[in-house]
C-alpha cells in the first residue's frame, strides 16, 4: 500500500515541476477561480431576485388597480341604489296620495250638498258612501282594522286606557269598549286599539 502511494506523490511533484508552479500558486489559483464562481453565483442570484421583485411589483400594481376599480364600482352601486330607494319612496308616497284624492273630491261634493240640501237622510247616505270608499281604499293598501270589542285583552294589539266593572262575568279580562280603533299594515300594528277592560 505504501509503495502505490509513493508514485502518486512523485507524479504530483513532476506535474508541478513541469508547470513551474508551487503548491501555494495552485492554491491561489483555486481560491481565485472559486472566488470568481462565487461572484458569478451571487450576481446570478441578484438577477433572479431583481426579476422576482419586478414580477411582484407588477402583481402588486395589478391587484391595487383591481382593488381601486372594485371600490369605485361598489361606491357607484351604493350611490345608485340609494338614489333608486329615495325615488321609490317618493313615488310610493305619490301613488298613495293620488289614490286619496278621489276621497277628497267626495268630501267636497258632500260639503256642497250639506249647504244646499234640506234632507238629512241624503246627507247621511253621502257620508256613509265616502266612509265606505275610504275604508275600501285603506283595505286595498293593506291597512286593516283591529277587531277588539269583546275579545281577550292582548298587549300586542291593545292599549288599556282604564278598567271598569264588567256587566257580565264572561267579559272579565276582555275588552268592553273601544275608545280609539287600532290598525295594522300588512299584519304589523301601526296603531294600537285604545280600549276599556272589564274586571
Amino acid at each position: 500500500m505504501v509503495k502505490k502511494a509513493m508514485p502518486e506523490k512523485e507524479e504530483t511533484i513532476h506535474s508541478t515541476a513541469k508547470t513551474g508552479k508551487t503548491r501555494g500558486d495552485i492554491n491561489k489559483t483555486t481560491i481565485k477561480s472559486s472566488g470568481k464562481t462565487a461572484k458569478k453565483r451571487t450576481s446570478d442570484q441578484r438577477e433572479k431576485i431583481k426579476s422576482k421583485m419586478a414580477s411582484y411589483e407588477e402583481k402588486i400594481k395589478e391587484l391595487t388597480d383591481k382593488y381601486l376599480r372594485l371600490s369605485a364600482e361598489f361606491d357607484n352601486y351604493r350611490k345608485r341604489t340609494l338614489k333608486e330607494k329615495i325615488e321609490l319612496t317618493k313615488s310610493a308616497g305619490e301613488e298613495l296620495l293620488k289614490n286619496i284624492l278621489p276621497v277628497m273630491d267626495d268630501f267636497e261634493r258632500g260639503i256642497k250638498t250639506v249647504n244646499n240640501a234640506g234632507d238629512i237622510t241624503a246627507i247621511k247616505e253621502g257620508i256613509d258612501l265616502i266612509y265606505n270608499k275610504f275604508k275600501d281604499f285603506l283595505n286595498q293598501n293593506g291597512v286593516r282594522e283591529i277587531d277588539a270589542k269583546e275579545k281577550e285583552f292582548n298587549i300586542d294589539l291593545h292599549e288599556a286606557v282604564t278598567k271598569i266593572p264588567a256587566a257580565k262575568k264572561d267579559l272579565k279580562g276582555k275588552v268592553v269598549d273601544v275608545i280609539e280603533k287600532g290598525y295594522t299594515l300588512n299584519d304589523k300594528v301601526i296603531r294600537y286599539s285604545k280600549v276599556v277592560i272589564g274586571e
